[in-house]
């Protein structure tokens, strides 16, 4: 009987509320993100590894609501040892190892969220996400929406994704835009330690979903400076990676440092790029991404991602609406070819794209250009 009287109660609530207007929509999808002032990157150095492990170590330290979910992610410290020595320090009730099943994992992060903690997922590799796109994309993403915006969804999804270490068509997707294409989730894709570090944190402390993308080849081979006190990368913010006059890069997580090398080479030959790093794809800094392309009239964007529906077509499409006049050339995309990734080695680096790949590209555009 309690129950049935609070039930009856909340629908006359519900039927004496004024209608929704429209313009009450926007607000209730998203919380607003927290501005930050980056700090000096300084002297001490750390791999990608490392960088996502102490942003892990000092958000569990800082908030005692903030807790870590995922198979193996205790006692073996995480597949790729993100989380190595978390559990010792901070107990298993705050670093918990979680049963095989991904669909059960996301489920009760959103159940966390809802009810107070600030659930941090890791997935063993990011194909797995199929699992959990029910809890994701039907739960995480849109039940601040349904409940007017009243009610905050503080969950990080995380984990590996991407090519190059030889683990074939199931375990090397790069499946950003899947995400990046639904209202009411973050998207944030860092390229080296420093933002890895400063956007995870960011992640864990926004009251937003966010989908927290780790390329494995940053795993192994990147390393930069990183300070050792806890701070925040804003979300929302590109970062120019180097400055140019002649072409403008886009790229993503490990295309970065593809992105970097070509434009070294190209200005041997006289082509001055300039790399910028949208390192959140949703909400997406388009002031910076135009700005640039307002400046070099020409824009290369390349991801490892399949080229067909990818990010690249949505950069395209930003600059073909709001910076048309100003292009001499038309956007070149750099992208996977349309199949799953090969297990065979060479054939994994005939697909995955290279400096060459954008040094051509580059050139078209400059060669192409209006007369």
């Amino acid at each position: 009987m309690e129950a049935d009287d609070e039930i009856l109660a909340a629908i006359e609530v519900a039927q004496a509320a004024q209608e929704p207007a429209e313009d009450s929509l926007a607000a209730a999808v998203s919380s607003p993100h927290a501005g930050a002032i980056e700090p000096e990157r300084g002297e001490r150095r750390l791999f990608y590894v490392e960088a996502i492990r102490e942003a892990m170590d000092q958000e569990l330290a800082r908030d005692s609501r903030v807790v870590l979910l995922g198979e193996d992610v205790g006692k073996i410290g995480g597949l790729f040892g993100c989380s190595k020595g978390l559990q010792e320090r901070h107990g298993r009730n705050r670093v918990r190892d979680t049963p095989i099943s991904e669909n059960a994992i996301i489920n009760a992060a959103v159940g966390a969220a809802l009810t107070g903690l600030r659930p941090i997922v890791e997935l063993q590799f990011f194909d797995f996400v199929t699992h959990m796109m029910d809890g994701i994309v039907n739960q995480a993403a849109k039940l601040r929406f349904m409940l007017g915006g009243a009610v905050p969804m503080p969950l990080v999804v995380r984990g590996p994704q991407g090519g190059g270490i030889r683990l074939g068509a199931q375990h090397s997707q790069s499946l950003e835009v899947w995400f990046a294409h639904i209202p009411g989730l973050v998207v944030l894709a860092p390229s080296d330690p420093y933002d890895a570090k400063g956007l995870l944190a960011a992640a864990v402390r926004d009251d937003n979903p966010v989908i927290f993308l780790e390329h494995k080849l940053l795993y192994v081979n990147s390393q930069s400076a990183v300070p050792e006190a806890n701070y925040i990368v804003p979300i929302g913010k590109a970062a120019i990676k180097r400055s140019g006059s002649d072409i403008t890069i886009v790229a993503t997580m490990a295309m970065v440092d593809v992105a970097l090398s070509a434009a070294r080479d190209l200005a041997a030959e006289g082509i001055e790029a300039e790399v910028i790093d949208p390192r959140t794809l949703r909400p997406l800094d388009t002031e910076t991404i135009l700005a640039s392309v307002r400046k070099t009239s020409r824009c290369v964007v390349v991801h490892e991602a399949w080229k067909t529906y990818g990010f690249g077509a949505e950069i395209s499409a930003l600059i073909m609406e709001e910076a048309f006049d100003y292009l001499d050339a038309p956007v070149e995309r750099i992208g996977m070819r349309g199949v799953p990734m090969p297990y065979n080695a060479e054939l994994e680096r005939l697909m995955i794209p290279n400096a060459q790949d954008v040094i051509a590209a580059v050139r078209r555009a400059c060669e192409g250009g209006r007369p």
